[in-house]
């Protein structure tokens, strides 16, 4: 049979080749969703009859202080468009501008900027409340307890006294902690340095994986802690690769939430009915593939496509390196996955976390990165580098023979295969 080109994001560019049809099994891409025509609309009717809640103005009382967390710009939820919303429907109750603030939810990043801030909230709302970044190792936290898996609970204290909380953000797949959103806003969001470590040093639990709630160790134990200071709301979005909405769920932080995943799965979740031989995968371009930080979400979507000793070519310019010196380090350090693992089982440190995620997953399969890193340092990575698509899809091919079943991945840095 003829051969067929396929043209697939690479950096801000594309990757082209040609494979004979016959072999591809599938092409997994995302569930096209309408969009909403009037997002503020949609807002506005969610919080006034939201899931299992009082509506918003009836949750805050005047003379109350308000405290919205907000997601930080690496997780972005189009924030601008919502907090007028809100802010707006407090007015209306007598819930004046100074007695709302905002607290970016950082984890464990770096501080915004004023700029950034600002952007994020957008210039009316960063002109009309206080804005405050939440820092793991620097702010003041309150102690609530310690939940039953012995994570020690602090939340920052700007957040922990306020008369109310509101959280919001939006919800995507999360390769350890099931799905984004909802408790993510208080724990890692607002939460001390050593509560979240000690909450993600639960991701070696066979539990701890994408796209589950239910039985994941590190959803219930940041639930359990949250449930110490429990938020009073929640508005929670869903987006369409970042840009327009396709969702809005609003109401109780754990009920609302686990509509917002169902959703989330209907749409980001694609069925495989069969595990591939070869998972051709991009990570959809610049800026999904500026480091290999970012390129492990397309990593963990690809393993979930792939059978026991298959092969994934991943596609990622990495244009900024690895992303994590710390990463980087751990990579140096030790040689094999177990021996990772070891390592962070003996110690475990945010950010050398990364080197287990992007390493657990070569113990099923191969990866073959097409990359603009040095060769020695995807080697140090332990990835098999390709200079181009022609020699990684040499080296797949040698591997495997002349027919694999191959599965592409056009969308692989948001597309999560389901298993049948």
């Amino acid at each position: 049979m003829a051969s067929k080109e396929y043209s697939l994001k690479y950096g801000k560019g594309y990757v082209k080749f040609s494979l004979d049809p016959s072999l591809v099994a599938a092409e997994l891409r995302i569930r096209e969703a309408p969009v909403l025509p009037d997002p503020v609309a949609v807002i506005r009717e969610a919080i006034r009859n939201p899931i299992a809640s009082l509506p918003l103005r009836k949750v805050v009382k005047p003379g109350e202080t308000v405290c919205f967390i907000v997601n930080d710009p690496t997780r972005v939820a189009n924030s601008d468009v919502f907090m007028p919303v809100l802010l707006d429907e407090l007015n209306a109750v007598g819930v004046p501008d100074k007695d709302m603030f905002i607290v970016f939810a950082l984890g464990t990043h770096r501080d915004m900027t004023e700029e950034e801030m600002t952007a994020a909230v957008g210039p009316e709302v960063a002109k009309r409340v206080r804005m405050y970044n939440s820092n793991a190792k620097k702010d003041e936290f309150v102690y609530f307890g310690t939940t039953s898996r012995g994570t020690p609970v602090w939340f920052n204290k700007l957040v922990a006294d306020a008369d109310r909380i509101v959280c919001t953000g939006s919800v995507v797949h999360h390769f350890f902690a099931g799905f984004g959103g909802g408790r993510k806003a208080m724990l890692p969001g607002v939460a001390k340095h050593e509560t979240i470590r000690k909450n993600h040093s639960m991701m070696f639990d066979p539990n701890a994986v994408i796209g589950r709630l239910e039985g994941n160790p590190i959803y219930h134990d940041q639930v359990e802690g949250t449930e110490m200071r429990r938020p009073d709301f929640l508005l929670n979005v869903v987006l369409k690769e970042k840009i327009e909405f396709l969702g809005v769920f609003a109401g109780d932080y754990v009920k609302a939430h686990l509509e917002a995943c169902k959703f989330v799965d209907s749409v980001y979740g694609t069925p495989v009915a069969e595990p591939a031989d070869l998972v051709i995968a991009t990570c959809g371009g610049y800026p999904k593939d500026i480091n290999v930080y970012q390129l492990q979400k397309t990593m963990d979507n690809a393993w979930g496509a792939v059978r026991q000793g298959g092969v994934v070519v991943i596609l990622g310019e990495c244009i900024e390196g690895t992303g994590s010196a710390l990463y980087e380090e751990t990579m140096r350090k030790y040689r094999t996955p177990d021996e990772v693992e070891a390592a962070l089982r003996d110690n475990f440190e945010i950010g050398a976390h990364k080197a287990y995620a992007v390493t657990r997953l070569m113990k099923k399969a191969e990866f073959i990165l097409v990359s603009s890193l040095k060769p020695e340092l995807a080697k140090t990575l332990l990835f098999t580098p390709a200079a181009d698509i022609d020699e990684a899809l040499g080296r797949a091919f040698a591997k495997l023979g002349p027919k694999p079943r191959i599965v592409l991945m056009p969308q692989g840095g948001i597309t999560v295969p389901l298993s049948q």
